[in-house]
């Protein structure tokens, strides 16, 4: 059987023997984070090289991209979820399109000897079907039809044309949101039943999919229309090729499981996770969250009650709601630790690096939490005389005190009472939808603001962290950041608040470097050799072997050289008057600074 190590390699090995550049995992906070919290796929440290710009590695390049995304945590703990997942992807910028990738995507799904050696027949595929923005994609149909025939397989039982759905969704097209390269994708799916499904018609497809009897392993977008304001505006000047395959699902697939906590990355993590709880769901739930805060913790990220700070409070907060008495004693989350960690090495070695280090982040917050429970615990029982929870209240049980809705329903079970689960669900429908609203508009801004403001204030960030390191030491390392195209928003490792002095000392650091125009400009160079002249990353990052490196100021007024992807502004002289106009705590040892341009 293969497992996650294997089945990691064996697609890395299989586009690089293709003249794929290998590139290491972004971390889990985007660098230069133009507003979304955490990298929820793969292309999204690419967004720049997808937009044009030249990668400093070639037109080529694979990797396995660590993600995080929130929006579905409350459907943790069904067969297919996770808020931690790794996206396997290889991407084409301007190079090869169609012909090469659906063939390589065929063969790597069926491969014995260098893929996954899935069996053809237990395959299907969607392509797009068409609609008033572009044409059916015929092109891809024939391609795939033509691997099916080698394989003595009826195309149309398993090749199927998807078009816009009456609710307005589009299958079978790929978009980041309203701005931003687009284009149609080819979806492949595997029977994961007991049952042979041979030929099917669209109508049996679709309920096969309903019934989770097949499940999507990869996505091909070809990338070849660019999008702008909600439509589409025309095409790309060149073609890109996009692909995702999340590990986890591909896991289950080929280690003929029916859910990802039974593959090899969740097993050793469930046998101890099922001895702190009686609950199969529970059981789930503190795997997947505390597999997921291991890494943001690795990553640099740190409890708080706000953005990623708050996401990995909540995550720990749901583990412990999930445990034996509601508590998760040290020796119980140093042994998942212990356990992540051993899964994961000599792929995520940070993990090692900072081991005691994660366990006590995750003990301080479990502790902490102990006393939240406890308010939560006394708001439930002055309910309990009412005889009855509406479905506001066991919300806000829920998004107050941090009680999932099977505890509120647990402990009332115990009284006799009745819970408002309709209720219930409005209120989390309500908030789910607001958030994901959120959430998207986030995700869009992302990818697709690079107007001249946000990329000033980028800049600004460059700026701003080394006149840090000057007024406060090199210990200030920047720990995430926020850009909008109306302020910056920068975190950084301090130990205590700035004084009033510290900050004018910034402002005029920077200021004085705004003024003096100096030039903004980049290098593709090799790693070592970026290292040697001075060049910093951000957030203990892998990088590739080739560089971008940019430069603020040269020679003898060289102000900052700082591995970035961009962009940035060709001077300084063009960001105006930077002024500081808050700091203060983001969590502990974590200082956040926000700033405008004038």
């Amino acid at each position: 059987m293969l497992d996650s190590n294997t089945i990691r390699a064996r697609f890395l090995d299989f586009f690089r023997e293709r003249g794929h550049a290998i590139i290491p995992s972004a971390s889990l906070i985007p660098e230069n984070d133009p507003s979304v919290l955490f990298n929820t796929a793969g292309m999204q440290p690419l967004v720049p090289y997808l937009l044009g710009e030249p990668h400093p590695q070639g037109t080529r390049l694979a990797d396995s991209q660590k993600c995080v995304r929130t929006v579905d945590i409350d459907e943790i703990g069904d067969n297919t979820h996770a808020t931690f997942f790794e996206m396997l992807g290889n991407w084409s910028l301007g190079d090869y399109f169609k012909d090469e990738m659906i063939g390589w995507s065929f063969e790597f799904l069926t491969s014995k000897e260098k893929g996954l050696a899935l069996d053809p027949k237990r395959l299907y595929v969607t392509v797009f079907g068409g609609n008033a923005d572009a044409p059916r994609d015929d092109e891809a149909r024939a391609l795939w039809q033509k691997y099916f025939e080698a394989e003595g397989i009826n195309p149309d039982g398993h090749i199927f044309y998807m078009t816009t759905t009456p609710a307005g969704k589009e299958p079978n097209w790929w978009s980041p949101g309203d701005n931003g390269p687009c284009g149609p994708d080819s979806e492949m799916f595997y029977n994961v039943s007991e049952k042979d499904l041979g030929d099917m018609t669209l109508a049996e497809f679709m309920a096969a999919d309903d019934r989770q009897d097949i499940v999507e392993i990869w996505n091909d977008v070809f990338m070849e229309y660019e999008k702008k304001d909600g439509k589409v505006i025309g095409k790309l000047a060149k073609q890109n090729v996009d692909t995702g395959s999340g590990l986890e699902r591909v896991l289950m697939v080929v280690q003929g499981k029916n859910n990802i906590f039974d593959t090899d990355v969740f097993v050793p993590i469930m046998e101890y996770t099922r001895t702190i709880t009686d609950d199969e769901r529970s059981a789930r739930i503190i795997a997947d969250h505390m597999r997921t805060a291991v890494f943001l913790i690795a990553d640099g990220v740190r409890p708080g009650s706000a953005d990623q700070g708050y996401v990995l409070r909540r995550l720990i907060r749901r583990a412990v709601l999930r445990a034996k008495g509601k508590k998760l004693a040290r020796l119980a989350i140093a042994q998942i630790v212990d356990i992540i960690a051993a899964k994961y090495a000599g792929v995520y070695e940070n993990i090692t690096e900072q081991h005691d280090k994660i366990i006590n982040i995750i003990d301080d917050e479990a502790i902490k939490f102990e006393h939240s429970v406890e308010q939560g615990l006394k708001k439930f029982e002055r309910l309990a005389p009412q005889g009855a929870i509406s479905g506001k209240e066991a919300f806000d049980l829920y998004q107050s005190y941090g009680f999932p809705a099977e505890i509120t329903l647990e402990l009332a079970g115990e009284r006799g009472i009745k819970v408002d689960m309709e209720g219930y669900a409005k209120e989390l429908a309500a908030h789910q939808t607001k958030s994901r609203e959120g959430s998207e508009q986030k995700f869009k801004g992302g990818l697709a603001d690079h107007g001249e403001m946000s990329v000033k204030y980028h800049t600004a960030t460059h700026l701003l962290h080394k006149a840090l390191h000057i007024v406060l030491g090199e210990t200030a390392l920047q720990k995430g950041s926020n850009i909008t195209a109306e302020r910056l928003r920068f975190d950084f490792a301090h130990p205590a608040k700035m004084t009033p002095e510290e900050i004018k000392r910034v402002e005029d650091i920077v200021n004085d470097i705004i003024k003096k125009d100096l030039p903004v400009t980049y290098e593709d160079l090799p790693k070592e050799e970026a290292e040697a002249r001075g060049a910093r990353g951000l957030f203990g990052d892998k990088y590739g072997d080739i560089v971008r490196v940019y430069e603020i100021g040269k020679g003898d007024e060289r102000f900052s050289i700082e591995f970035c992807g961009g962009p940035h502004v060709e001077h300084t002289g063009v960001l105006g008057h930077f002024k500081i106009t808050k700091e203060e705590a983001s969590s502990s040892g974590i200082r956040r600074i926000k700033a405008i341009l004038e």
